[in-house]
Formats: C-alpha cells, structure tokens, sequence
C-alpha cells in the first residue's frame, strides 16, 4: 500500500461518480500525499517521509518532526515512524 500518509494514517477513500442522469460508478478518493524530507535536531539528520498535505501542515505548526513525533500517539503512526519516534524519545530524556 503505498499511498498513504506515514503520519496520520490516511489512505485512499472509495466513493461513487455521478453523473447527470444519476448513474453512479466506483471511483477512489486519494489523499494528497507527497515525499518530503524533514529534519530532525535531535538525531541531526534528515527523514525522508511521505506525507498528506494535512500532515505536512500539522508538523509545521507543531514546531518540527521531533515536537509532532514526541506528543503523537502510536495508533496512526507506520511501523518507519514508530521506531524513529522510540529513537527520539530516548534520545530525549
């Protein structure tokens, strides 16, 4: 599965097409997911992730990776982030 987002979990939708006579047909809404790469002072490197657009703004107003990383809960995380996230939590302390 390779288009969704590492950090908050989305991944694509379904849904229908309607047209003007009400037909409808299967069709797939997918998250606007980029590659980017983010960079972490606690471990002075950078992580190359893919991330919604949504994701990529929440991170920015978190402050960074590290800061997002370190109040989010694991339940939405992908196993890559988990164990960056365990990494920079003991790094942390």
């Amino acid at each position: 599965m390779a288009n969704f987002c590492e950090l908050t979990g989305k991944k694509p939708m379904s849904g229908n097409n309607v047209s003007h006579s009400n037909n409808k047909t299967k069709r797939k809404f997918y998250p606007n997911i980029k590659e980017v790469s983010l960079k972490s002072e606690i471990l002075k490197r950078n992580i190359k992730v893919k991330l919604s657009a949504r994701a990529l703004k929440a991170v920015d107003f978190k402050g960074g990776l590290d800061e997002y990383l370190l109040k989010a809960k694991n339940k939405n995380l992908s196993p890559k982030i988990k164990k960056l996230r365990k990494i920079i939590i003991s790094k942390n302390k």
